[in-house]
């Protein structure tokens, strides 16, 4: 039988409010990014497509450096924020950004292809009938690529769940404040005796990963039925 503790209850209820924080927060940069690239032309479009992406290949870990650097004290950012009474290092706040930063090129992609694949005569129809492009993008890139923008947000929410590399460089691992899932699994492991009370979050996280997924293929199904 799964047994939860308060402070497993709170790492569950942190995951999710993460998460959800870091596809909300994401979600209209990724939809600005995903029309840039898929309708703007301007240099060195290439070098930001690889910039893009370049979190799907570095180690979490080094992510969480890169953002340590930069929101620390003495980082240009965090500078900045700490002279105005602002900290982020060492808050859940650093979670979402370090969960949204792994997870934006997933966002970003998902979104892309279903504006790749929308007919380029609908959005020339549109201009020719005299709509704005900011009326283009709402009465029909928007709508045809709502599925990219469901998996895209999926995609990412199931992503941020699972962070661990660069949570634990930013923000730490400080139960009922910055604890997730995945780092009260990692204190359980390595604890002697530990291994009962890791399973359990294990099967939690499995579980909310499975509901993420069902409920993506749900929404994809219904929209297929009203195409």
């Amino acid at each position: 039988m799964v047994s939860l503790t308060p402070a497993d209850i709170d790492a569950i209820r942190l995951s999710a409010k993460v998460a959800l924080a870091a596809t909300i927060m994401s979600l209209p940069f990724g939809i600005a990014v995903a029309y840039a690239m898929s309708y703007c032309s301007f240099r060195g479009k290439t070098f930001v497509e690889v910039l893009l992406n370049l979190p799907l290949t570095l180690p979490p870990v080094v992510i969480g450096y890169l953002l340590l650097l930069l929101l620390g004290k003495k980082g240009w950012v965090g500078g900045m924020l700490d002279a105005a009474g602002i900290r982020i290092i060492f808050t859940w706040y650093a979670a979402v950004i370090a969960s949204a930063v792994v997870g934006f090129p997933l966002l970003v992609r998902s979104i892309r292809i279903a504006m790749d694949s929308i007919d380029g005569r609908l959005i020339q129809a549109s201009r020719t009938l005299g709509a704005r492009w900011s009326d283009t993008l709402a009465t029909v890139i928007l709508p045809l690529s709502l599925r990219g923008i469901v998996a895209g947000s999926s995609l990412m929410f199931g992503r941020s769940l699972g962070e661990f590399g660069a949570t634990i460089i930013v923000a730490g691992n400080i139960p009922g404040i910055t604890q997730t899932i995945p780092l009260a699994v990692y204190d359980y492991v390595s604890a002697p005796g530990g291994e009962g009370a890791a399973l359990a979050l294990c099967l939690v996280s499995a579980g909310l990963s499975l509901l993420v997924l069902f409920f993506h293929e749900y929404l994809a199904r219904r929209m297929a039925r009203r195409d």
